[in-house]
């Protein structure tokens, strides 16, 4: 046990207490650390001077401390990336862009680290070292990996690859505000990250206020990165290849004074004048980049230095800690001294960080207030006739292109066409986002239609900006969204955790396994409906399976008005009936599902089928009639959402923000369910048949997708997962123990 600091220090503030060393007051102290550099009124520094570059420095040096103090609290945690970055952040906080994004879920311990320093944790009765690390990677507290719920954070970071999603979105939403994403070398192997921010400049060239701030360190997680070897002039012209017209490199290497071997280099080793010179650098680079940035022009900082920089080891070794790695091993011990601050210092480092943005990051980023939106009412319907056949796809597509109408900022994205999936009307009315303006093709620079050709990138863009409080739709073929899926579920589980109310993250997936005969199972992936349907006792994701055209305008138009929820709405594209009318539609989407037909006598008994989706119903409506020739009485119901049908104990719901406790009662659901034998069908994975599954009291059983095959029409693909009228048919009369 430390004693407090305080008891130490007289002067020690109240937040330093549990910090375990402290350091000599600076030299210069006096001269250059007096007055925080940061101004109060301009929530920056006014001048890139020798108290700006100084103090900017020690507030590199506190990140550092905190980081690695923080990973040995608990044994556990990955101070090394975010060592070497530590420059770059306190660079861009002094110059008061705070808010700051990550692809580095890794580095949440040293973003954890500046929200304490800048007073944000405090609203999570974090406020002081002690606290910080009796919170940090336990429940209700600072998760292993970073949360948007934690106040200051923007956004959530874990797989690899996602952050500049965000970065952009935020940059799309909020053209007056610079949004930095710092990106590892080990991430930046994954040429998506790339790719995704050549397209949007090429689809929103004036939207340049996002920064990637690449943290060059030559390591991943284990081993090298795989960019180590490329020289700075690769590097410089990797970036201009994807549209950076200005790439600002700072090499550690320039200015090394201490002999270290090696391309990469710890600048906390250098001479006191070496390392002035250095933070001097990055903090000028970095200011050069956010104002080109901010004018108009791509920019990126690239800050070159060995990852591990400042903390108890170098490289890959740095990444992570392991039990007994604690504040007291040598190594642990002996970087902590070296790195300590003086509390005069301390309480410098915390004034400049308060400051800058214009206060706490908890109070001030743009994801800590509820966005305001343009009022878009009720959007239009159209009312289909009982037994009319209409295709579900282009009756959402109506409503999807007034909602772009009636709200400028609202984005579709879609890596395979809206016109294939039979929803063309939105490319008519919106138009593909295109730098080539061409009527033929709906396209125009100034369309609200997003199409990457990466599902990736339509995945996160439309992500991002449903997180910072915009509207989206993402819309794919069902085969081809699991290449996406990763950050949908990502900001799903973030908007769970949120203190605040943002647009529900809505998805639609058409084109089925059903429609994709001819292009064989390359183009039959349903089993993403299992995927999504697992995450629905998370307690905010829904999975929606509308019967027909009217029920997919009652889901849509759900899906619109909610809030902090992910919903995905899974719908063919092929003219199909008319089951329903739309109030017994809207019926079925608020409490879970509906009737669509049910004999007039009950005859040997009664089947149940409660099946998911719309084209799946036709074998259904066949076996009904063998069924009823039989002398059966059948029952067909719509399970439209499943989420609805869990019991309350099944699901997370209570765990959630903006928690939605509404599930059906059993009385509802046993008029709805209850027979002599209950069949669930579905023409995708089962999984979302599982609520009725594990309520039903009736003896029943499952038919679903089991593998896809090349087939020349729905009904053979059918007939090759085993779901023929014939089947169902066959089976009922077995579950009633008929012959």
């Amino acid at each position: 046990m430390s004693t407090p600091a305080h008891d130490i220090f007289p002067t020690t503030p109240a937040f330093c207490d549990g910090m375990l060393h402290f350091g000599r007051r600076p030299v210069r102290f006096d001269a250059l650390g007096r007055e925080a550099a940061v101004d109060a009124q301009a929530g920056s520094i006014v001048a890139l001077d020798e108290k700006a570059v100084f103090q900017m420095r020690l507030m590199a040096d506190a990140l550092r401390y905190t980081t690695l103090q923080l990973c040995a609290s608990k044994e556990s945690g990955h101070p090394g990336g975010f060592a070497s970055s530590a420059d770059a952040y306190a660079a861009l906080v002094m110059l008061g862009h705070t808010n700051i994004v990550t692809e580095v879920g890794h580095h949440a311990p040293g973003f954890y680290s500046a929200m304490f320093l800048d007073g944000s944790l405090e609203d999570m009765g974090i406020h002081t070292m002690n606290h910080l690390q009796q919170r940090f990677r336990e429940r209700d507290g600072l998760l292993g990996h970073l949360s948007g719920a934690i106040p200051g954070l923007l956004a959530p970071a874990g797989p690899l690859g996602q952050g500049q999603h965000f970065a952009m979105a935020g940059a799309y939403l909020n053209r007056e505000k610079l949004f930095p994403c710092t990106i590892g070398d080990g991430g930046l192997g994954e040429p998506y990250i790339m790719s995704a921010m050549k397209h949007f400049h090429t689809s929103y060239p004036d939207v340049t206020n996002f920064l990637p701030v690449l943290v060059w360190n030559g390591f991943s997680q284990e081993h090298h990165s795989m960019v180590s070897l490329m020289d700075n002039e690769q590097m410089s012209a990797y970036w201009k290849a994807h549209d950076f017209k200005n790439v600002i490199l700072i090499d550690a290497k320039d200015f090394d004074d201490a002999g270290q071997q090696g391309a990469y280099v710890d600048s906390t080793l250098f001479s006191d004048e070496a390392r002035t010179a250095f933070t001097r650098a990055v903090l000028v680079g970095a200011k050069h980049a956010a104002d080109a940035a901010m004018s108009g022009t791509l920019s990126v900082l690239i800050v070159k230095q060995l990852k591990g920089a400042g903390v108890h080891a170098h490289g890959a070794k740095s990444h992570n800690l392991y039990p007994g790695d604690n504040a007291n091993k040598d190594n642990i011990a002996a970087a902590l001294t070296r790195g300590a601050l003086a509390p005069e210092a301390w309480d410098l480092v915390r004034t400049n960080m308060r400051r800058a943005g214009g206060g706490p990051a908890g109070r001030t980023v743009v994801t800590e207030f509820e966005r305001a939106m343009p009022e878009i009412g009720s959007l239009p319907t159209q009312a289909y006739a009982l037994g009319e056949k209409a295709v579900p796809a282009t009756a959402m597509a109506h409503m999807v292109a007034e909602l772009g109408r009636r709200d400028p900022s609202f984005v579709v994205t879609n890596a395979d066409g809206n016109e294939a999936s039979n929803m063309k009307v939105i490319n008519d009315v919106l138009k593909i986002r295109h730098p080539t303006e061409d009527a033929l093709y709906n396209q125009s620079p100034s369309g609200q239609v997003y199409e990457p050709l990466n599902e990736d990138a339509c995945a996160g863009f439309a992500a991002g900006l449903a997180l910072f409080g915009g509207r989206s739709l993402w819309l794919s073929y069902e085969s081809f969204a699991i290449n996406g899926w990763p950050i949908v579920q990502t900001v799903g589980q973030a908007m769970a955790e949120l203190r605040r109310k943002t647009p529900a993250l809505v998805t639609m997936f058409t084109a089925g396994a059903l429609e994709q005969g001819r292009n064989g199972w390359t183009h039959q992936r349903p089993e993403i409906e299992n995927y999504i349907g697992g995450q629905m006792r998370n307690g905010n994701v829904y999975l929606l399976y509308p019967a027909d055209a009217n029920m997919i305008q009652a889901a849509y138009g759900w899906a619109v008005d909610q809030s902090n929820k992910c919903i995905s709405i899974v719908a063919s594209k092929s003219a199909l009936p008319v089951y329903t009318t739309p109030e017994q539609a809207a019926e079925a989407i608020e409490k879970g599902a509906a009737t669509l037909y049910e004999s007039a006598d009950a005859g040997r008994g009664t089947v149940v089928f409660a099946v998911t989706g719309d084209m799946i119903l036709l074998p259904v409506f066949e076996a009904r009639d063998a069924l009823e020739a039989a002398g059966f009485r059948v029952r067909i119901v719509s399970v439209a959402n499943p989420r609805r049908l869990y019991r309350p104990s099944d699901v997370a719901w209570a765990h959630a923000s903006q928690a939605d406790d509404s599930f059906m009662a059993d009385a509802d659901f046993d008029a709805l369910f209850g027979g002599d034998a209950l069949i669930g069908v579905s023409g995708g994975g089962t999984m979302a048949l599982e609520p009725v599954m594990l309520r039903s009291k009736s003896a029943r059983d499952l038919f679903g997708w089991q593998r896809g095959e090349t087939t020349a029409s729905p009904a053979e693909i059918m007939a090759y997962n085993g779901i023929t009228a014939a089947n169902l048919a066959r089976r009922a009369g077995e579950l009633t123990g008929s012959d």
